[in-house]
């Protein structure tokens, strides 16, 4: 336990905590923020999007080379 010779020392740690603290919860909502924003509909459909074309050009390549 930190131990305290004026006051002055005191306030200077309370404002130091307090800026820590408001920094912990800005980070917190960012990944908030981030978290919602990697499960709205859009990034989904867009992912789908992406793997359906690669299995339909792993399809139309099978085919080809079947011939």
């Amino acid at each position: 336990m930190k131990v305290y010779k004026n006051i002055e020392s005191i306030e200077r740690d309370l404002k130091i905590l307090d800026l820590e603290r408001k920094i912990a919860l800005e980070e917190l909502k960012l990944l908030k923020n981030d978290y919602e924003n990697s499960f709205r509909l859009p990034n989904w459909f867009q992912s789908g999007l992406s793997i359906l074309n690669k299995a339909s050009t792993i399809l139309m390549l099978k085919r080809v080379f079947k011939k």
